[in-house]
């Protein structure tokens, strides 16, 4: 029996309806990895207290209302999850016809940035401005584009039967592909998006069996690149003194160095158990700054201890544990290698923020998947989890 209450993805199993066809063992529902699912979830709500904790007496920031940013990251959270249902509905074969498209959308987005309409925020001019308190940072977006449009290349001909693995030019186009809204977002400059747009395309390179040569010159590349950048001074003072300061801990510890050494007080200060939530002297006193955003593992690590730090990177680890599970059973080459690109997105930007709040990594301004305050941020990675459902959920079922 179907009807206007049947849910149903084309091509897997009899038609039922209503509740049945919902919960049965071929339906989208019970198809979802519910411990990837379940894990962001836990991660966004502890994200919601952490948020709320560090902003609540920050009136210079939450316009008197001490729930400003809770009720703002909840939303967010919501339009997310939103975002990742839309995801799954579409498929992520439906997104790859899309991907001109949307990869179009995306350059045009980050080259906005870069006219009047782009806006500073602490020394990225890497937004967008809406109106209403809302803004638009392009380049989280940017990362979605390209791995699902280096996937589409690289997994073409391989998928229909035409090669066993990418060839030298496919992989060329796909560098190309990713390289220029890369140089955009570096020219605004967004310097930790860059950085996890390379690790993305190192990761997607692997995952697609292209021939190891291109991984090892592309890591070569990266370092003469770097110096270029360093030697032709493209990088803007403030990312300078961002990586003295991660050189040396002690350089002006009141100026560049001051957000380092007061993420690590207040990660030290909290010990086994924490100071408990919302009892943080760093965080009540607004020692940290941003930490909101970029330092919100500051205030698990004052408040929760070891403990809720710990349990922070263990849900990170099972998000990212699914999302290899999901590239190894897929069996085709473009799910692979999108899931492979989202592993390797939130594995160094969860390492890259974490360890920058350590003092083991320097200063860049990345978020925390799923726990920081920021809507692009937020809507980003949850596409990436619609993704991954999306190759679970369309997977051949197993007899």
């Amino acid at each position: 029996m179907t009807g206007a209450n049947s849910f149903s993805v084309s091509g897997y199993g009899p038609e039922r309806g209503g509740w049945t066809r919902i919960f049965a063992r071929d339906s989208v529902a019970r198809r979802l990895d519910w411990p990837m699912l379940l894990a962001a979830l836990a991660l966004s709500f502890i994200g919601s207290l952490l948020v709320y904790s560090a902003t609540r007496n920050r009136t210079e920031i939450n316009q008197g209302d001490p729930y400003f940013f809770l009720i703002r990251h909840v939303m967010n959270t919501g339009i997310g999850l939103a975002l990742m249902i839309g995801t799954v509905w579409l498929g992520h074969r439906t997104l790859r016809n899309a991907v001109p498209f949307l990869y179009g959308i995306s350059v045009l987005l980050i080259l906005l940035v870069l006219t009047p309409l782009g806006s500073t925020v602490n020394g990225a001019h890497s937004w967008i401005v809406l109106g209403g308190g809302f803004s638009l940072q392009p380049s989280e977006f940017v990362k979605v584009t390209i791995i699902l449009g280096m996937a589409m290349l690289l997994a073409a001909r391989v998928d229909a039967g035409d090669k066993p693995y990418p060839d030298h030019r496919t992989v060329l186009q796909a560098l190309g592909l990713a390289a220029v809204p890369m140089l955009i977002v570096m020219l605004m400059p967004d310097l930790g998006s860059v950085m996890v747009m390379v690790i993305i395309v190192l990761g997607v390179l692997l995952a697609s069996g292209a021939s190891n040569r291109w991984v090892l010159g592309l890591i070569g590349a990266g370092v003469l690149g770097a110096v270029a950048v360093w030697q032709l001074h493209i990088l803007d003072d403030y990312q300078i003194n961002r990586f003295a300061a991660f050189a040396n801990p002690d350089l002006d510890p009141a100026g560049v160095g001051y957000n380092t050494n007061q993420a690590r007080i207040a990660i030290g200060s909290g010990g086994l158990t924490g100071a408990g939530l919302f009892h943080g002297s760093q965080t009540t006193g607004q020692f940290v700054p941003e930490q909101q955003t970029d330092f919100v593992f500051t205030v698990a690590g004052e408040e929760l201890g070891f403990v809720g730090g710990g349990l922070i990177i263990v849900l990170l680890g099972v998000v990212m544990w699914r999302a290899c599970r999901i590239a190894r059973e897929t069996t085709e080459l473009y799910g692979t290698i999108v899931a492979a690109g989202i592993v390797a997105w939130f594995a160094f930007q969860s390492f890259e923020n974490i360890g920058m709040t350590l003092g083991i990594m320097p200063v860049t301004g990345l978020p925390l998947p799923f726990v920081s305050y920021g809507g692009s941020s937020m809507f980003a990675v949850w596409v990436a989890v619609g993704l991954l459902q999306s190759i679970r959920v369309q997977r051949p079922m197993s007899a």
